[in-house]
C-alpha cells in the first residue's frame, strides 16, 4: 500500500469501505424486491439489472474491506454474517419500497449523491479505490439518468402521479442529510487523500436535485429535520427485516455453497 493509505488506521479504513459497500448492498436488496412485482415488464427487468449492478459494486467494496482487514473474511462473510449494528449503510437506503414512486424517489436521491462520490473517488490516493470507482461510475451514471427521467415524467404527469411523487419526496428528504455528515472516519480518509469529505459533495448533489425537481414540477421540501445513525450502526427496524430475509440461507446452513 502507498504511504497515504498506510497513514490510515486499518479499522478506520475498513469501516469506511463498509459504509460504501453496505449502501450498495442494502439498496441493491431493496431494489431486487421489485423483481416479479413491477408495474410493467420493462421496469421489472430494468430494476433487476440495477440491483445486480449494486450488488456487484458491493462485492468489490466489501472484498477490498476484507483484504484491508486481513482477518480471512470475504465479501460474502461481511454481507451475510454481520448483524444490523455492524452494518454501516445510511438510513435512506433501508427505507421501505412503498409504491413505485417512493422507490424511484429514493433511488434518485441516492443516485445523485452516489455519482458525486464516485467521481471524486476516481482521484483517490489508493489506486484500488480509484479503479472500483471508475467501474461503478459508468453504471451509476445510467442509474441517475434513468431515475431522474422517471421522477420528471411522473412528477410532471397526472395529478395522481405528481401527488405520489411529492409525498415520496416529503417522506424521504429528511433522510438525505446523513449522506453529507462528516465524522472522524470521514476526516481520516480525507486527510489521507483516499476519499472526499461527504460535506464537500453536497453542493453538486443539491444542484442536481433542484434542477430535476424543478423540471418535475415538484416542491423542494426546504430545510427539514434530518435523521441519522446508519453510518455508525444505529438503524431503523426496517434493516432487521431485510437481513432476516437476505441472510436466512447462510444463517440456517452455515458455510453452504453452490
Amino acid at each position: 500500500m502507498g504511504a497515504a493509505v498506510q497513514s490510515v488506521d486499518r479499522a478506520t479504513y475498513v469501516d469506511w469501505l463498509q459504509r460504501v459497500g453496505d449502501n450498495a448492498l442494502i439498496l441493491g436488496h431493496r431494489v431486487s424486491e421489485w423483481c416479479g412485482h413491477s408495474p410493467v415488464l420493462e421496469e421489472d427487468i430494468a430494476l433487476a439489472n440495477q440491483a445486480l449492478d449494486l450488488i456487484g459494486q458491493c462485492q468489490l467494496w466489501l472484498g477490498l474491506a476484507a483484504e484491508v482487514e486481513g482477518q480471512g473474511r470475504t465479501a460474502d462473510n461481511m454481507a451475510y454474517l454481520r448483524d444490523a449494528a455492524a452494518l454501516r449503510n445510511v438510513l435512506l437506503v433501508e427505507r421501505p419500497n412503498g409504491d413505485f414512486g417512493q422507490t424511484l424517489m429514493r433511488q434518485f436521491l441516492f443516485d445523485a449523491f452516489h455519482i458525486e462520490l464516485l467521481r471524486a473517488l476516481k482521484g483517490s490516493s489508493d489506486p484500488r479505490v480509484a479503479e472500483i470507482a471508475a467501474k461503478a461510475e459508468k453504471e451509476v451514471a445510467y442509474h441517475l439518468e434513468r431515475s431522474a427521467d422517471l421522477v420528471i415524467r411522473l412528477g410532471d404527469g397526472t395529478a395522481e402521479s405528481q401527488a405520489r411523487m411529492q409525498k415520496a419526496l416529503n417522506t424521504l428528504y429528511p433522510y438525505t442529510g446523513e449522506l453529507f455528515m462528516d465524522d472522524a472516519v470521514d476526516r481520516a480518509m480525507a486527510e489521507a487523500g483516499i476519499a472526499p469529505l461527504p460535506g464537500s459533495l453536497q453542493a453538486g448533489w443539491d444542484r442536481t436535485v433542484r434542477e430535476v425537481l424543478a423540471e418535475a414540477t415538484l416542491t423542494h421540501p426546504g430545510e427539514t429535520y434530518q435523521h441519522k445513525g446508519g453510518k455508525t450502526g444505529v438503524h431503523s427496524e426496517h434493516l432487521g427485516f431485510i437481513l432476516a430475509e437476505m441472510q436466512f440461507l447462510q444463517r440456517a446452513y452455515p458455510g453452504a455453497t453452490w
